[in-house]
């Protein structure tokens, strides 16, 4: 592939989530099923010629625990990929020892609200390349419209995507992750009119992860401003039963996006 074709390629991204040392699957955030071994996953991907990885502890923050240095140490070993992990960042020295060991990209969440001076720092250190912000995004009860959302979903932050979003490009950060929390899992599309409203006014990539249900659910999020699409159900669990089943896109299937 030349130089040229590798620059506009699509970016087709698979998100595994990380339970206790353990590969699972959730459904709005909740009830998490156990699929695998990480590492057995993403040898898979490896196999099938994936070009980057989204790894995301979903207990490290809950669980007020920091990064599994050891278990990220050898998924970067094994992964011939680029890595991009969140979950249970909290500091200059977490984020510094993730890059040490292969982490290419860390994705800050709560801290991003909490923290936002390790935010900068951060940025200042590593670089804008560096660093990501995933913004989980729901409706509110009794309202209309999404707001971010921190700790599992279970805390409104009452700032609207789009304000949040301007926020951490003025903070310098080189990407930003949109996951609505609705949708995570459900394979019912992704939430492409917020797609549009934020990519219209935001120069930094935003990637669109959570509701991938087909190929053409890929197809749209780019059409619409998002620079990638990411996906977790769709790439391990077979319909109709939910059987495991970890797949990738074709060569052919992500040009033709």
């Amino acid at each position: 592939m030349s130089s040229v074709e590798d620059m506009i390629r699509n970016r087709i991204i698979p998100s595994l989530l990380i339970a206790n040392k353990r590969l699972v699957k959730t459904k709005n955030f909740k009830h998490p099923i156990y699929l695998g071994d990480p590492i057995n996953a993403i040898k898979i991907f490896n196999e099938k010629q994936a070009d980057e990885l989204v790894i995301l502890d979903i207990y490290a923050s809950k669980n007020n625990e920091e990064p599994n240095f050891a278990l990220i140490e050898e998924m970067c070993t094994e992964c011939f990929m680029p890595i991009a992990y969140g979950g249970g960042i909290k500091t200059i020295e977490h984020i510094q020892k993730l890059i040490q060991l292969g982490v290419e990209k860390v994705i800050l969440a709560e801290a991003a609200h909490t923290n936002q001076s390790l935010v900068k720092e951060a940025v200042s250190i590593f670089g804008s390349q560096s660093i990501v912000v995933m913004m989980d995004i729901k409706i509110p009860f009794f309202k209309t419209k999404p707001t971010v959302f921190i700790k599992n979903g279970k805390v409104n932050t009452r700032k609207s995507p789009l304000e949040f979003a301007l926020e951490m490009q003025k903070l310098g950060v080189g990407e930003l992750i949109l996951q609505d929390i609705s949708r995570e899992g459900t394979r019912s599309g992704y939430p492409i009119e917020l797609v549009k409203e934020i990519t219209s006014q935001l120069e930094i990539p935003l990637i669109v992860l959570g509701g991938a249900g087909s190929k053409e659910d890929f197809s749209e999020a780019l059409q619409s401003g998002a620079s990638g699409a990411a996906a977790g159900t769709l790439f391990t669990l077979q319909p109709p039963h939910d059987a495991v089943l970890i797949k990738y896109l074709t060569d052919e299937e992500i040009k033709s996006l």
